[in-house]
């Protein structure tokens, strides 16, 4: 194969983005108006819609538990692990239609494309995230906008797709500075089945009661640190390192239930791939 090599898109710099696009904002910048929390109808056909394809046409079964767990609203839900581009159905087919779940998805691989962008802005519940991009403030403001409005913010804490399909890989400590400075409590979820994927795949979900960050970092916890100190990236950190020993067993009993034998014919494989956005000259 000739011609210059391929990057993937995930690693494209914002300047080069914004060469192309023009413009390359984040959060609630790039959405321009308060989220909502409220399910309207089209969320609602949209929420229908997928199901039914995921469901119907390619057979895809969740066995989910937990959902006694939650809170009323305005809570983060902080998941894991995240293998491929089902996880964020998951965590959304994981919890009630409302209030709603807003997420950071990743610009280069959720919004490469105007059609997908035009229609994200549409529905809502996805706020673009470039990689080197305007830092973690505007990532708490979009989150503080949406749990101050009784909604849900949602993420993967490991930041990436990718690792084993049993256990997380160390979770990024920004979900947790967040969780600091917004005070929500957190509502760990685990994931699993998703590193592969074809028809009639099976996967599992499991809601876990909430958490204070107090409790997260245990013993060590002197109060809610100062913004950008180091102790609250000690915090952060220390909240990261617990939460991921708290779903990492959860995440290892559940996986062995979404595994098939090898006898099982593994129709549509091409589904694993799917949405993963393509890699850019």
């Amino acid at each position: 194969m000739t011609g210059r090599r391929r990057r993937a898109a995930a690693n494209i710099r914002p300047e080069e983005i914004r060469r192309a696009r023009g413009v390359a904002r984040e959060g609630l910048d790039w959405l321009g108006r308060p989220p909502e929390v409220r399910a309207g109808l089209a969320y609602r056909l949209a929420r229908a819609t997928v199901r039914a394809l995921l469901v119907g046409a390619c057979g895809f079964r969740v066995d989910a538990a937990g959902r006694e767990h939650l809170p009323a609203g305005g809570y983060l839900l902080l998941a894991a692990v995240h293998r491929g581009w089902m996880d964020p159905f998951l965590a959304l087919d994981a919890v009630p239609a409302e209030p709603r779940v807003w997420s950071l998805g990743s610009g280069p691989s959720a919004f490469d494309r105007p059609w997908k962008e035009q229609l994200l802005r549409f529905v809502g519940g996805v706020l673009p995230v470039w990689r080197g991009g305007v830092g973690i403030g505007a990532h708490v403001a979009a989150a503080r906008a949406v749990l101050e409005r009784g909604g849900v913010f949602s993420t993967f804490v490991e930041g990436t797709i990718g690792g084993p399909p049993d256990r997380p890989t160390p979770f990024r400590h920004g979900a947790f500075v967040i969780a600091l400075r917004t005070g929500a409590p957190i509502v760990p979820l685990a994931v699993a089945g998703t590193e592969v994927l074809y028809r009639g795949k099976r996967f599992a979900t499991r809601i876990l009661p909430p958490l204070t960050m107090a409790e997260l970092v245990g013993e060590g916890w002197a109060g809610v640190p100062e913004p950008g100190s180091r102790d609250e990236l000690a915090a952060a950190r220390r909240a990261a390192e617990r939460l991921e020993e708290i779903l990492g067993p959860v995440v290892a009993a559940i996986h062995p239930g979404t595994v098939d034998p090898p006898s099982r014919p593994r129709r549509w494989p091409w589904l694993t791939g799917l949405l993963l956005g393509r890699p850019r000259a």
